[in-house]
C-alpha cells in the first residue's frame, strides 16, 4: 500500500477512535498491547470491537459510551481495538473470545479472560440504538 494511502486512512479514521477515547476506552493498537492488556488486567473489562461502518458509527460506538455513562456499575476497564486498521490486534483479541465468531462491530464483556457477554453485529445492524444500549447495559449491570 502507498503511504498515502495509509495516512489517508488514519486521518479518515482518527474521529472514529477518538470517539470510544474521550469515552475513556484505551485503544488497544498492536498484538502486544493486548497481550499485556489480556494477561494482566483484573476484573471486568468491556471490549469494543471498532469499525468504519455505519453500524459503528450510529449504533455501535454510541451505543457503548452512553451505556457507560449510565450505568451505575462500571466495568474495571475499558479497552477498544480497531478492526480493518489495527489487524494484528484485532485478530489477537479475538483469539479470546472463543466460541464467537469475529464481528465488526462487536462488543465483549470479561470478566477476567472470561466472555460473560457479547453483542455481534446481527445484534447490532438494523436495531435501535437504545436497545442495543439496554442490551449492554443489562450485562454491565449484572456482572461489574
Amino acid at each position: 500500500m502507498s503511504m498515502a494511502y495509509e495516512e489517508y486512512m488514519r486521518q479518515m479514521v482518527k474521529p472514529m477512535r477518538e470517539e470510544l477515547v474521550q469515552a475513556g476506552f484505551k485503544e488497544l493498537t498492536s498484538p502486544e498491547e493486548v497481550e499485556d492488556f489480556m494477561g494482566s488486567h483484573e476484573g471486568t473489562a468491556l471490549v469494543v470491537v471498532n469499525s468504519v461502518c455505519g453500524c459503528a458509527a450510529g449504533l455501535a460506538r454510541p451505543a457503548a459510551t452512553q451505556a457507560v455513562l449510565r450505568s451505575e456499575k462500571k466495568p474495571d476497564h475499558l479497552v477498544t481495538v480497531f478492526a480493518g486498521q489495527d489487524k494484528e490486534a484485532t485478530a489477537k483479541m479475538r483469539e479470546y473470545f472463543e466460541g464467537y465468531e469475529p464481528s465488526s462491530p462487536s462488543m465483549a464483556l470479561l470478566k477476567g479472560k472470561e466472555v460473560v457477554h457479547f453483542i455481534h453485529r446481527h445484534d447490532i445492524e438494523d436495531h435501535p440504538m437504545e436497545a442495543i444500549m439496554e442490551n449492554l447495559l443489562e450485562a454491565i449491570e449484572a456482572n461489574c
